[in-house]
């Protein structure tokens, strides 16, 4: 008798199976073996790479939580409302930054050499007292601007960028003496 098999086959035709013999190896067990582990090497970067937006909002979120759980906590106020307003608490005080460069007005003797002066030139403050005693009072100022007011038989305006202890020199020279430039 014929055996079917298990295989569908078309209508009609009828496939004999041939008992397991000569042509067929032999079944044989696979041995056991532990399962083998890719540490990931170049998939995890790829997934990293890929995820990487995903990280950074992860950890900003971690760290978020971290500050807002170790923040600072009074024991009279609730979480989230502002503490009452004490009144044995001084109120705090705001730090004065102190501007490091200001500018100063200068007015220059010579009308002539202001004319040759632009914004952004380079210039020593020379004052000359009566007795005949130079000295420089600013060195390597930085003119700002240049008025355009004419020069008068005072001399003539110039603003200089100027450290704020040197704006003080210069007010007080061009009290008592007579101040001068030169280009540097």
């Amino acid at each position: 008798m014929a055996q079917l098999s298990p295989l569908v086959s078309p209508p009609g035709t009828e496939a004999l199976v041939r008992p397991p013999g000569t042509d067929a190896p032999p079944t044989c067990e696979v041995p056991h073996f532990a399962p083998v582990r890719v540490r990931g090497g170049r998939y995890q970067l790829r997934r990293l790479a890929r995820h990487k937006r995903r990280a950074v909002a992860a950890g900003l979120a971690v760290t978020a939580a971290a500050l807002v759980a170790a923040g600072p906590r009074d024991a009279e106020r609730t979480r989230g409302h502002p503490a009452a307003a004490s009144t044995t608490a001084p109120p705090p005080v705001r730090e004065r930054h102190t501007v490091e460069t200001v500018t100063a007005p200068v007015r220059i003797s010579d009308g002539a050499t202001v004319r040759l002066l632009r914004p952004g030139d380079r210039v020593d403050v020379v004052a000359a007292d009566s007795g005949g005693q130079a000295r420089v009072v600013a060195a390597g100022a930085r003119v700002t601007e240049v008025p355009d007011v004419g020069a008068t038989e005072t001399g003539a305006l110039i603003v200089l960028s100027v450290p704020r202890s040197t704006a003080a020199r210069l007010a007080g020279a061009s009290a008592t003496a007579r101040l001068a430039v030169t280009l540097c």
